[in-house]
């Protein structure tokens, strides 16, 4: 049985409207003024909402911006009833959220027949809310099972932090770091194109594949190897028209050397020195198509020593294509500058620069997955 809840400072409409809605096989409730009307909806329940335009108090217009506004009850329909037939007093009407609308003197069959299309109409929001609940639910899900196949921080002999943060849609970032042997280093981050668990799918299939080892006779120690191998695998027209892109590098502690190749993927980037005047950049990036793209594609390796004290960044796009309050996009180039002003003010860089990106950031989630690894050299 449905609910209606009618709110009308007119015992006689009130009295009206609940006889013939009862009739109907609705269960009615009523309320004399707009304040009375918003405590009823809140333990009432209702599908659907008749409120009258004009009343003393919280008018018809109020109630309605309050229910619509909350995401608990904004799938109440909602009807407004009033004297005023105007193009202006309609579209305020819409402005504030109402779904329909009864003119007096009330006819009874018109208002019958946009009853039962509300509570249709209701029905169909309810039920999408619900299955989009369902999905948000799957896609936390989802983003959990990711940051728990993320590896944990290092601490010896050099110190490594990551973080994830999931768009809301979830996308296809992932990354890991290990050691081939005691002395090299294994790390990597990807990103797959687009969102949701078609994106995701890939770069856990990527992380279990170079975990494991389960490419075949590979030279892990080489880069552009480990991608070469990787495009094969990884076709677009193979694997759901989903490409990916990623750094990949290996570094050897005793020589103190970073071998390293990309496709496709944002630059990694190597800071060193102890103050800002002697501070050195490095882009770390090489020429490569992301994986999946073009069966023939080349990879080339690129290669750097590390110096003590410095810093590496591996990052994906999500870290730096945010848009502003402004509407405006942020760039690499003012993301490498607040890593630099960081790197040489603070105790814990990652951290700043997380709470930075937040506070940069103009809606409630990122638009893209963010991943950062930043590796501490001793």
């Amino acid at each position: 049985m449905f609910k209606i809840l009618v709110i009308d400072d007119d015992y006689s409409i009130v009295t009206f409207l609940k006889r013939m809605l009862q009739k109907q096989g609705y269960e009615v409730v009523t309320a004399s003024n707009g304040e009375e009307g918003i405590a009823k909806i809140l333990t009432f329940h209702p599908a659907l909402i008749i409120c009258d335009w004009i009343m003393p108090g919280l008018n018809g217009l109020e109630v309605c911006h309050r229910i619509k506004t909350d995401p608990k009850l904004s799938t109440i329909f909602f009807i407004l009833l009033t004297s005023l037939d105007s193009v202006a007093d309609r579209v305020k009407g819409l402005d504030a959220g109402a779904d329909d609308f009864i003119s007096k003197p009330i006819e009874q069959y018109e208002l019958l027949a946009r009853v039962r299309a509300g509570l249709r109409l209701h029905i169909l929001s309810r039920d999408l809310q619900t299955q989009k609940q369902l999905l948000e639910a799957e896609l936390a899900e989802a983003a959990e099972y990711v940051r728990s196949l993320l590896p944990l921080p290092l601490t010896e002999p050099l110190t490594i932090n990551s973080r994830f943060i999931p768009s809301r849609q979830l996308g296809g970032d992932c990354f890991d770091y290990y050691w081939l042997d005691s002395e090299s280093l294994a790390i990597y981050l990807l990103d797959t194109a687009g969102h949701g668990l078609k994106a995701t799918l890939p770069s856990i299939s990527v992380l279990n594949l170079l975990r494991s080892r389960a490419l075949g006779n590979l030279n892990y120690y080489q880069p552009s190897c480990v991608l070469k191998a990787l495009n094969e695998t990884f076709q677009i027209n193979e694997q759901n028209d989903k490409y990916f892109t990623i750094w990949y590098g290996v570094y050897n502690k005793v020589k103190r050397q970073l071998i390293y190749a990309t496709a496709g993927h944002p630059p990694a980037i190597l800071v060193s020195g102890k103050s800002v005047k002697n501070t050195e950049v490095q882009l770390l990036r090489t020429p490569g198509m992301p994986i999946g793209m073009f069966p023939e594609a080349k990879y080339i390796d690129g290669f750097c020593n590390v110096e003590a004290y410095s810093n590496l960044y591996i990052f994906s796009d999500g870290a730096y294509e945010i848009t502003k309050p402004d509407g405006k996009l942020w760039s690499l180039d003012a993301f490498i500058q607040l890593i630099i002003s960081l790197r040489n003010n603070v105790e814990s860089p990652l951290e700043e620069l997380l709470n930075y990106l937040m506070a940069l950031h103009s809606q409630e989630s990122f638009e893209d997955d963010l991943s950062i690894i930043e590796v501490n050299f001793d």
